[in-house]
């Protein structure tokens, strides 16, 4: 099932995918350009932790002229950074390099701590996806990225569906691509993660606990180029969705 958050006539629903349309909590059927899109979480379910990876893909880290890293690349993000589906997203002025991201987002589902590797999809409640911006101009070290890099308000949209985990069958085998004013700029496979899901569910929870709704930004293989002020960014998963944003 494929579920979503919106806000149509000025009220905040749930709602799910029906035959190309939203059917909306209250009953109603209204077409996708009709609702304003929020990050698919439940409102209950509001994220504690955002855990977002980078370098987890060797191409990228070619790409970026650095080796693969040994262990997960992580760092930490806010919740205000979210944005969701169809929504716009700023780039500072006097900016030179701001790229997006196109990454397959974990949705925690349960509690989960110290769980193992084989145990790992059992805490997950679905997948949806995240197109993390980043604006090069401000990273100090790729080991550690300053703030603004990556925790601006509205920089990070996610969406625009909750897909359950029980309709992806291998969330290590899809294909993900993005697209800029249409135009194919990026394409890479799950498959190339160099950590994959069960690791990275394995590896947080044996220091940290997670909560349901808490998200794994999985990271982006290579191929991101510059934005500019009225592209429009689509990153798409295979089985997931396609993402829509609009730089400003």
């Amino acid at each position: 099932m494929k579920r979503a958050r919106i806000i149509h006539e000025g009220v905040a629903r749930n709602a799910v995918e029906r035959d190309g349309q939203l059917l909306l909590d209250n009953g109603r059927l209204v077409p996708f350009n009709a609702v304003t899109w929020l990050p698919p979480l439940p409102d209950t379910r509001l994220p504690r932790t955002i855990l977002a990876l980078g370098l987890n893909y060797a191409d990228h880290a070619k790409e970026l002229a650095f080796k693969a890293p040994e262990e997960p690349l992580v760092f930490l993000k806010s919740p205000s950074a979210l944005t969701g589906h169809r929504q716009k997203t700023m780039r500072p002025a006097g900016v030179e390099f701001m790229h997006y991201e196109c990454e397959l987002t974990v949705i925690i589902g349960k509690q989960a701590k110290r769980v193992k590797r084989d145990d790992a999809y059992d805490f997950v409640a679905g997948y949806t996806v995240a197109n993390d911006y980043a604006v090069r101009d401000y990273l100090e070290n790729w080991y550690r990225p300053n703030l603004r890099v990556k925790n601006r308000d509205g920089a990070t949209p996610i969406g625009p569906w909750f897909v359950d985990a029980g309709n992806i069958a291998n969330p290590m085998a899809l294909a993900l691509s993005t697209t800029v004013n249409g135009k194919l700029t990026q394409s890479g496979s799950t498959k190339d993660m160099i950590f994959d899901v069960p690791f990275l569910i394995e590896y947080f929870t044996s220091f940290m606990t997670l909560h349901p709704g808490d998200l794994i930004l999985t990271g982006t293989p290579d191929g991101v180029v510059d934005c500019r002020p009225g592209d429009v960014v689509v990153t798409e998963i295979e089985s997931v969705g396609a993402l829509m944003n609009t730089i400003e």
